[in-house]
């Protein structure tokens, strides 16, 4: 098959879907790989690495050409031009936020395969999983950021010092990004709530980490008493390819004390607070009611290096899968058929399908 690796062009995205080692593999396992020049120089990758790899360089229309495209988000208007019928692609999508692009698959007759909905017996997503941990990082990272009173913040030191109390933390949700923002939160020294509806998520993290936290269950009342005393509020929650509930309503930032800072790291799904909407590392955040909103979408792509080796560690096996047999390959692999969202012009996800009040065709109608 031949495998195509475009440049992204998401505002400040510099991961690439595809390292060298990646495309040997697919290389080795008998397809060509086409890879569009300088798609890896923001990771630090160069054109002659990827030829050394067995690659061949090629421009946009090139690597979109492809059979398999294989990308790090979800394709912007400018690349839509590409979609044609029996185009194989595969990346993140967030399909249930996405309804122009969802609309576009469709009419175009997209075969797309979503990282996020890839889904494991367990539950877990393991596409998703490692940007996850990423993202739940640098949400506290860019939280302390913006608490800092040169920012706009309340002047508050998530440790604080002694004779001073700490910052309090709300992390909603305690899925992988949660835990990790949790545990980059403790950390810096920061005071803890963890809110979520599992409870035994909630007794898991309790003896983990025993009095360090406060681990709540999630109910309005819960979200709004703890969000309004919190310095740094983190949304961290997730329902695999449907749209994020919105926990956080527009009362309970009005609630909060001026200069606090929200980072809603759920905004690739929507987003889980109601006066959130998407930014860009060009221009992170925005301010309302007196309360900071850093709502960017493609957050791991600031330390592209890390996640494109993260990221690429964990797509490569189902690439394969892909390239070896195309969407077929779905049929045998019920984790990958939980990852396609369109195929044929037809709506395989159920979260895609509720977001976008349409008919859900079945995957074996279609392949």
């Amino acid at each position: 098959m031949l495998v195509g690796v475009p440049r992204e062009i998401k505002s400040e995205e510099y991961r690439v879907s595809c390292v060298p080692a990646g495309v040997h593999a697919l290389t080795q396992a008998g397809h060509r790989v086409l890879v569009e020049a300088g798609a890896g120089l923001g990771a630090g990758i160069s054109d002659q690495d990827y030829e050394a790899s067995g690659a061949e360089l090629t421009d946009a229309a090139g690597a979109w050409g492809a059979d398999l495209v294989i990308k790090v988000k979800e394709p912007l208007p400018t690349e839509f031009g590409y979609f044609r019928p029996g185009l194989l692609l595969y990346t993140y999508l967030h399909l249930a936020a996405q309804p122009e692009l969802t609309r576009r698959l469709l009419q175009d007759k997209v075969d797309a395969v979503a990282y996020e909905t890839i889904q494991l017996a367990d539950g877990s997503l393991p596409l998703l999983t490692p940007m996850s941990e990423v993202a739940g990082r640098m949400a506290v990272q860019a939280g302390a950021h913006y608490l800092e009173r040169p920012q706009g913040g309340r002047g508050v030191l998530l440790g604080g010092v002694p004779g001073v109390g700490q910052g309090r933390v709300a992390v909603l949700g305690a899925g992988v990004v949660g835990h990790a923002a949790l545990k980059m939160a403790l950390g810096l020294g920061a005071k803890l709530t963890v809110i979520d509806l599992s409870l035994p998520r909630m007794a898991y993290l309790d003896d983990l980490y025993g009095g360090r936290i406060t681990t709540l269950l999630s109910i309005p009342e819960t979200v709004a008493a703890t969000v309004a005393r919190a310095d740094l509020v983190i949304g961290a929650v997730l329902i695999p390819g449907a749209l994020a509930p919105r926990l956080v309503t527009e009362e309970m930032v009005k609630d909060m004390c001026e200069g606090s800072v929200i980072v809603d790291v759920a905004i690739d799904q929507g987003g889980c607070v109601e006066t959130m909407h998407a930014t860009t590392h060009a221009d992170p955040v925005f301010n309302l009611h007196g309360v900071i909103h850093y709502g960017v979408a493609n957050m791991p792509g600031a330390v592209s290096r890390t996640s494109t080796f993260a990221l690429s560690n964990v797509t490569l096996g189902y690439a394969l899968e892909l390239a070896n047999r195309g969407l077929a390959a779905a049929k045998d692999d019920a984790a990958l058929a939980l990852g396609v969202n369109t195929a044929a012009g037809e709506i395989i996800h159920p979260g895609v399908a509720e977001a976008m009040e349409a008919p859900l065709t079945p995957l074996d109608q279609v392949i």
